[in-house]
């Protein structure tokens, strides 16, 4: 359809049924909205008669595996319905141009950029030519098309914004050149080579994977090449939970060095002991070998290292925890995993800035307001600035948030649910 035609279509309700299956019953309005905005805006930029079609994108929660991936370990993640959504439509000209709302427009030549460039720079067309890249290399369709596209993915937010972005160029290809036919794992995939490779960011699949997949998935890293990604059939909306993200509004300015020391001091465990992660090591063999490790790597990179074997093992409790549908086994494992990343991997405030620590706030607000409660909170991320998760019953969550909110500023508590489907075609 012509843009005229399909927001004609839209605002007639043609995708109602779709918007409450992705976002619930209570969001048709407001997205249907937002999607006609997006068609108006994308008719403007490249012309009321191009033949469109509308793409949403999730963002994604960490659940449990805190910092875990970058040592081939597990990990359980979630999409949610904050997301990326697109309008779409091929051109016959071989370049990708992509307006995302308040930022200038990507453009992209697909017979001139197909290599990273030996300088890169960490913009948002090196994402782009990273995925036509990584579709070529695998032996998928690429070709040119014009995109307008609009988030409330928010950046700095632990939802993972690039991750989303990259599977939104993924998920646009598939549909235009390639029926819709590539699977979302491999989009996934293809998105991490680009940020890896042309964008210049050394990030692991979690990301990509949740976002793209959608619902709840458990990932097993042991082979990061071909990680085992399961499906968890839990309805969290059904139990009567929503998921609260509370963005404490940290800064992330001086935090690289925080964030890098994780997974180094991770390795460094693991190179003590002849291996090069974690998961190639024994925590036998760690923990036989502390009074050495201490006096070479530190205690805290011990403990980084101890967090990691029980996360692991928690992941796998969590998994199974969900499939037989026990949710107070879940909520207690999400405890258990916010008081390892607390107390061992310490990554919920930084020694740079002892006098700022927003996380430590808001997780003694979440205790103090859900204590008593069936309800589970702990850092969300990387940690050390940004954001928490809890698990909160419907009925209380709009108490929670009011604290939230009048404790950390307003809007700062987002009430999501847990969307079942990633990277869609509308």
């Amino acid at each position: 359809m012509n843009t005229k035609e399909l927001k004609r279509a839209l605002l007639d309700g043609a995708y109602d049924n779709r918007f409450a299956f992705i976002y619930g019953e209570d969001a048709v309005s407001a997205q249907k909205a937002r999607y006609a905005a997006a068609i108006d805006s994308f008719a403007e930029l490249y012309g009321e008669t191009r033949e469109a079609a509308l793409y949403s994108v999730a963002g994604r929660s960490e659940i449990s595996g805190n910092h875990t991936d970058h040592n081939h370990g597990c990990v359980i993640a979630a999409s949610i319905d904050l997301d990326i959504i697109a309008v779409a439509a091929p051109n016959n000209d071989g370049i990708i141009r992509v307006k995302s709302e308040g930022f200038d427009e990507d453009v992209v030549d697909l017979s001139v950029y197909t290599a990273p460039k030996e300088n890169i720079e960490g913009h948002s067309e090196e994402l782009i030519a990273g995925v036509a890249a990584g579709f070529r290399q695998n032996g998928y369709k690429v070709g040119g098309f014009d995109a307008y596209t609009t988030s409330n993915v928010l950046k700095g937010s632990g939802i993972s914004s690039s991750a989303a972005f990259e599977d939104m160029i993924g998920n646009i290809l598939s549909h235009l050149y390639n029926d819709g036919q590539i699977d979302n794992v491999e989009i996934a995939k293809i998105s991490q080579y680009a940020e890896n490779v042309f964008f210049g960011k050394p990030c692991g699949l979690m990301d990509q994977v949740a976002c793209a997949v959608g619902g709840i998935v458990g990932i097993d890293f042991a082979d990061p090449k071909a990680p085992v990604i399961e499906k968890l059939d839990f309805d969290m909306s059904a139990a009567g939970y929503k998921l609260c993200i509370v963005n404490t509004g940290g800064n992330h300015a001086d935090l690289t060095d925080d964030y890098a020391s994780v997974p180094a001091e991770m390795k460094a465990v693991a190179k003590a002991l002849g291996k090069s992660v974690l998961r190639e090591a024994d925590e036998k063999d760690v923990i036989a070998a502390i009074p050495t490790l201490r006096k070479t790597v530190g205690d805290r990179a011990i403990l980084r290292a101890l967090h990691f074997y029980a996360e692991n093992r928690r992941v796998k409790e969590l998994t199974a925890a969900l499939k037989r549908n026990d949710l107070d086994a879940f909520l207690s494992g999400i405890l258990a995993s916010g008081r390892s990343s607390f107390c061992y991997l310490q990554n919920v405030y930084t020694t740079k800035n002892l006098t700022e620590q927003g996380l430590s706030l808001a997780l003694c607000l979440s205790d103090t307001t859900l204590s008593g409660k069936r309800a589970a909170w702990r850092v969300h991320g990387g940690g050390f600035a940004g954001t928490i998760q809890a698990f909160v019953p419907d009925s209380e969550t709009e108490n929670f948030r009011k604290v939230m909110d009048a404790a950390l500023g307003e809007g700062c508590c987002m009430v999501r649910r847990i969307r079942p489907v990633g990277a869609v075609k509308i």
